[in-house]
Formats: structure tokens, C-alpha cells, sequence
């Protein structure tokens, strides 16, 4: 299943949100093998989406029996896995985690640290391109790590808030 390219809720923001949802956007159509998408902010909250309709479906009290590989459930699990890894990365004195990949018989997840500690999570199909999934994350990375300010951190929260 490809994932979903962010939809109406992107509408009405700044022109940085708008670049970020365009990148975000770019990334889920021009690489093959991706499910799912998620940005997330240092405190684990969602900030972008692949799937906004399923992140709200699965906000939704009675809504949803929390949909498998939805962007809710990535950010979760990005934001839990960013923290473990930074965790042993401390332990271990290795310095600042860059990039964290788990295969798995029907999958893999990539997720790759943003300047301002944010997180980019992609979930993908097993027979996935894994060096055009990384090269396309560094990419994303590199052109959104530097606009991600907190006042667009804020934007970006709140129009995921009111997408639900």
C-alpha cells in the first residue's frame, strides 16, 4: 500500500509549512516502497503526516481499533525508538544518534534525527529500496532541519490539532 501524500490539511499555513508539506509530499511520491510518514517533534508529538486521514481516525475516541502503520502509531513509535536510541548512545558515549533502521520480515523503519531534535519516521514495504529510502530521508533532512523553528514546530502542531 503507498502511502498517501499530506491532504487539506496543510491549507492556510505559513509558506514554510507549505514548503515542508510540499517535501513531505515529494518524499511519499517519488520514492517506491514507502507505507507511511511521520515527523515528530523532540516531545513527541506528530508534526507531519503521510496519512492525516488515518492519524485522525485513529485520534478519534470509538474511531478506530488504532490502525496498523498509521502515522499516529509511527509517531509513536519513532518517538519511542529516537528516545531508546539516544539513551544507548549516551550510555555508550557515541555521541549524537544520526540515523536508526530495523528490518523486519514484512517491513522496515527508518528514522533519522532533525537538527532541532525532531524526528523524520518512515515505515516501508520489505522489498523496499533501502539506500534510495535513506538517501531521500538525508535529503528531506537537510532541507527541513534548517526552517524548523519552534514557532513552525507550533504552526505545524496545531494544524495537526485541528485536523482531528
Amino acid at each position: 500500500m503507498k502511502a498517501q501524500a499530506p491532504t487539506a490539511y496543510g491549507q492556510g499555513l505559513s509558506s514554510q509549512a507549505q514548503n515542508l508539506h510540499w517535501l513531505l509530499t515529494n518524499l511519499v511520491e517519488e520514492v517506491p516502497g514507502i507505507r507511511s510518514v511521520a515527523v515528530v517533534s523532540s516531545d513527541g508529538l506528530l508534526l507531519l503526516s503521510s496519512d492525516p486521514d488515518r492519524a485522525e481516525e485513529a485520534a478519534r475516541p470509538g474511531g478506530s481499533d488504532g490502525p496498523r502503520g498509521s502515522s499516529a502509531d509511527l509517531a509513536t513509535i519513532v518517538s519511542g525508538l529516537g528516545s531508546l536510541t539516544n539513551g544507548a548512545a549516551k550510555l555508550m558515549d557515541g555521541g549524537s544518534v544520526k540515523q536508526t533502521m530495523i528490518t523486519m520480515d514484512e517491513g522496515s523503519l527508518f528514522v533519522m534525527s532533525i537538527s532541532d531534535g525532531s524526528l523524520l519516521g518512515v515505515h516501508a514495504t520489505p522489498d523496499c529500496d533501502m539506500s534510495a529510502i535513506a538517501y531521500h530521508m538525508a535529503l528531506f533532512v537537510g532541507r527541513a532541519g534548517h526552517v524548523l523553528t519552534p514557532e513552525l514546530r507550533s504552526e505545524l502542531r496545531k494544524s495537526m490539532e485541528s485536523a482531528q
